[in-house]
């Protein structure tokens, strides 16, 4: 009986205690957990919103099923759960929440929540996401860019209005709207000046205009052929395709300059210049490098263009190379999608674009075309790629044999400094880097990614020791190890580890070659069979520009992983052994170490000499294709260390076009191919854009407004029939910039007068999107610069090649001072000069459709205080004072009004400056240079009717 009770009593006390733990825990669960998940979590894994990477957190059962990359939340294993690992931020692209780190408290608060064992109460009220409200691939044509172009057909007949102003006037029609009348023509040659050439016309040329006897005898239609074809139009509408191309000449880290940037550029200006068509410059910005030309200047133009890849702002000192890849890949895509089709792809890469017909799958079959064009050489921090640019003849010839001399000095400095150091050990049993043949890649050189620990114990090793996983966090650690230059050739791959009872047995080795990926598995815990310190991982090949490294990792092993180093062993490395042999064996002083060193030194010194005389072969940014091309799958939330299917390479799905997408008829597409893909004349997309782009470029805005986004989240066009028929012109006159340019800015929608709007038209159209008036529009920062130092006649107006001071290689403090146009100058991204800061200058690290249009009070303190704008007054002060003094003081501000303004000062006008002038106080000169600075920072001046 006792017993029985004894036992009652201990059940009784058991469930007590199971209670007052669940009480507890769910104390905890609700006071700790449950306000952290709500407040930072469900927003994005919730079936009340969406399973963000079909992970839901809003109820047991949710984090239970896992999400894409599987277990989140493993009860009672902190290491192993994904979630923790996520708001550690220790995954990259997967940090959570995104918006910030929690404190470090709170982690704690989960860390101890799911050793605990993850106690949650909530019940799944549904574990499906709210459904998605995207536009599907299927129904992609209910949206309008992505219909096929009209086919419009309107009256050309002599003396009918343009095709241009008849669809605008019949929508002011529709509306009631009585367009302004023609601009004056001072203002519509100031206005045709800017917006051709970026420059303001002349004071000889405003008085030619106005010298006819009346407007009608104007010849409007000549100036317009005459700007066109000047050398100032291409460098105009280069400069305007520059902020598409987000083009700058250095990377925000460190500020490292990209010395040969200029030469894309420069590209541009002699492709507008020429009126390259439009669709071939869209092939060769993608694809030049492919491309063939049998004439020389053509082919260097085509590999030039290819600059257009490789120009984005890249963290290059990212240690996660696969991760540092992807993300090139993507701003690649984003650019070019944006730049030529308006099309957000990048929204892609995560998961199905929210709102636009855009799923995974294309975005990871047009990176898989991209990913075969390699754009950086790693190192701890990568580089941009840069390649000799062919040159003609003799001279191209000489660069070869250079080139070949030097690599073959190279090859014997390597040799004769392994046989003084060869067998060179340290006391310790260190083996000294220099005392080993071939190319060797220390720890202390690998990219390690993960928290590796250096340790020098066990002998031998290499250098100062290895580093080792510590047995912990399996599958997220990796060591590359990258020769920074390797010859061609085939070589004896080997790994160096330190071996022992605790190493892993099946260490995963993967060796990248020119023939592949190779993976070898190394059992550790034995000695290696080379020295005790290196084993043969196999002969490899490799070529010129190809895939050459060796990545060790701790998947999935059984014990400590040892990284050490990697020797790429030459195999005809005896031969060039036995050239040393022959010149020691020559005599006894030859033969002597001092003797070799001497040697040495005698080589290293031609080396430099060689290596002066290469540097002078011009250089170009690229990217080099290093197929074969493959398919790629799909990286689960953009982790590329999360993968999902394979996707076969191809385009946008929801384009559809009138005959085969892919020109390449046996293989899957490749970059060729999707340049021609988006180059089609039957593309939905891309003359649109581009006739849009163009008519912003002049009209002041596009007919459709989102100037980049043609998704179903931007603008409806305000005019659908003349953009398809601008399109349909643009693609007939052979994608000619020049013929659009020229049809638009004859029409009398460009040439209207800005006047104020009355009741009818500021209720009906108040910012002028039907084109009923002129647009009142400010000059861009480089006009307006450009404008102060036409003015001040210091305009230097060479043309092409690169202003950046030698020996520049950060571009932090770098003073701005040519006077060449602005075009020209240093597009630095760590040191823009001021005005450029102040007046709205394109952000070169995306492409950017249409420049925000602020109005703020550090430009008028610029337009008075700028040091650069107070020196171009005094420059025009020292020039309007030579002129005053050869004509006279009326003459003088004739033609200061002229070369700022576009037109003769009013009566007012110069009734108050030669007040201003025989009154002040100044002297003369200093008074004019007041004067001067007056109208440099006058609306008039920096403002464009």
């Amino acid at each position: 009986m006792c017993l029985m009770v004894a036992m009652m009593e201990v059940r009784v006390a058991t469930c007590e205690e199971d209670v007052n733990q669940e009480q507890e825990r769910s104390h905890f669960f609700e006071t700790n957990i449950r306000p952290i998940l709500v407040k930072h979590c469900l927003e994005c894994h919730s079936a009340e919103t969406e399973a963000s990477g079909g992970l839901l957190l809003d109820s047991k059962e949710g984090w239970e099923l896992g999400g894409d990359s599987g277990d989140a939340i493993v009860p009672g294993h902190v290491d192993r759960s994904r979630l923790l690992k996520a708001i550690r931020y220790e995954i990259p692209k997967v940090q959570m929440p995104p918006s910030g780190k929690l404190p470090k408290e709170t982690v704690e608060l989960f860390e101890k929540w799911i050793a605990d064992g993850a106690y949650d109460p909530r019940q799944a009220s549904s574990n499906k996401p709210a459904a998605q409200s995207g536009l599907p691939v299927e129904r992609a044509q209910e949206h309008w860019a992505y219909r096929p172009r009209m086919q419009l057909s309107v009256k050309n007949e002599p003396g009918a209005k343009s095709p241009i102003d008849q669809w605008v006037d019949s929508r002011l029609a529709q509306e009631r709207i009585t367009p302004a009348k023609r601009a004056s023509r001072e203002v519509l040659l100031r206005r045709v000046y800017f917006d051709l050439t970026g420059l303001p016309p002349t004071a000889k040329d405003i008085q030619a205009a106005i010298s006819e006897s009346n407007e009608d005898d104007w010849d409007y239609e000549a100036l317009v052929e005459t700007l066109i074809n000047s050398p100032q139009f291409g460098e105009h509408f280069a400069r305007k395709w520059m902020d598409v191309a987000r083009y700058a000449e250095s990377v925000t880290l460190r500020g490292f300059v990209l010395p040969h940037a200029w030469r894309y550029r420069d590209y541009l200006v002699r492709a507008f210049s020429e009126d390259r068509p439009f669709h071939q410059m869209i092939q060769e910005q993608i694809a030049g490098d492919l491309l063939n030309h049998d004439d020389l200047q053509q082919r260097q133009l085509q590999l030039v263009a290819t600059g257009f890849l490789t120009l984005g702002n890249t963290n290059l000192e990212t240690q996660d190379k696969a991760q540092l890849d992807m993300d090139y890949i993507d701003e690649q895509l984003d650019v070019m999608c944006s730049a030529f089709l308006a099309q957000t792809v990048g929204c892609a890469r995560c998961h199905n674009h929210k709102f636009d017909p855009i799923p995974t799958k294309d975005y990871y079959a047009m990176a898989g075309i991209l990913r075969s064009a390699v754009a950086m050489e790693h190192e701890n921090v990568s580089k941009w790629i840069e390649q000799p640019l062919p040159v003609p003849g003799t001279e191209g010839a000489r660069f070869q044999e250079i080139a070949s001399e030097l690599k073959t000095v190279a090859q014997k400095i390597a040799t004769l400094k392994k046989m003084v150091g060869k067998d060179a050990k340290a006391a310790k049993g260190t083996i000294a880097l220099e005392s080993l043949a071939g190319i060797v890649v220390d720890n202390a050189n690998a990219k390690l990614v993960g928290n590796w620990t250096s340790s020098a114990t066990i002998k031998p090793s290499v250098g100062d020791g290895y580093v080792h996983d510590a047995n912990t966090d399996k599958g997220n650690k990796t060591a590359t190890f990258e020769p920074q230059s390797l010859t061609p050739g085939n070589y004896d791959v080997r790994l160096a580890y330190a071996p022992a009872e605790n190493r892993a047995t099946n260490t995963k080795v993967r060796i990248f070659s020119a023939d592949g990926e190779t993976t070898v598995i190394v059992n550790q815990q034995k000695p290696a069979p080379e020295d005790g310190l290196w084993i043969s991982l196999g002969k490899f090949r490799f070529e010129k520009d190809g895939q050459s490294f060796v990545l060790v990792s701790n998947d999935d092993s059984d014990g400590v992983v040892i990284a050490d180093a990697v020797q790429f062993l030459p195999l005809d490395i005896v031969d060039a052994s036995k050239d040393v042999q022959k010149e020691k064996s020559a005599t006894k002083v030859k033969s002597s170490p001092a003797g070799i060193e001497a040697k040495i030194k005698d080589l290293e010194n031609e080396k430099k000499k060689l290596e002066s005389e290469i540097a002078k072969q011009p250089k170009y940014m690229t990217v080099l294709e290093k197929g074969p091309a493959k398919d790629i799958p799909i990286h689960i939330r953009g982790d590329v260390h999360n993968l999902g299917e394979v996707v076969p390479r191809g385009f946008l799905s929801a384009v559809v076009t009138a005959s085969p997408s892919s020109p390449n008829k046996t293989n899957a597409p490749n970059r060729v191919d999707l340049a021609s893909w988006i180059a089609r004349e039957d593309h939905p997309l891309t003359a649109r854009v581009y006739a849009n782009r163009v008519w912003s470029w002049l009209m002041g805005q596009g007919i459709v407004a989102s100037i980049n986004n043609f998704g179903t989240t931007g603008s409806m066009p305000t005019h659908p029939e003349l953009l398809d028929w601008l399109a349909e012109e643009l693609v007939q006159s052979g994608w000619s910039t020049k013929h659009l340019v020229r049809t638009i800015v004859l029409s009398e929608a460009y040439r209207r007068a800005v006047v104020d709007a009355g009741e009818h038209e500021n209720r009906i159209d108040p910012s002028n999107t039907l084109y009923w008036r002129g647009q009142m529009r400010r000059l861009p920062v480089e006009a307006l610069r450009d404008a102060m130092l036409s003015v001040s006649g210091e305009l230097d107006r060479s043309v092409g090649g690169s202003i950046i001071r030698d020996n520049t290689k950060a571009d932090y403090s770098y003073r701005h001072e040519s006077t060449r146009r602005s075009i020209y100058h240093p597009l630095f991204r760590n040191s823009l000069p001021e005005l450029f800061e102040a007046f709205d200058f394109a952000d070169s690290s995306m492409s950017v459709g249409q420049r925000p249009n602020t109005t703020v009070a550090p430009q008028a303190l610029a337009l008075m205080n700028n040091p650069w704008i107070i020196s171009r007054a005094k420059a025009a002060t020292q020039k309007f004072m030579i002129l005053q003094s050869s004509h006279d003081s009326e003459f003088m501000l004739s033609t200061l009004f002229s070369e700022c303004y576009g037109r003769m000062p009013t009566d007012r006008e110069r009734d108050a400056s030669r007040t201003f002038l025989t009154q002040s106080t100044l002297a003369p000169e200093d008074a004019l240079e007041s004067l001067i600075h007056s109208l440099f920072a006058s609306i008039d001046f920096r403002y464009l009717e």
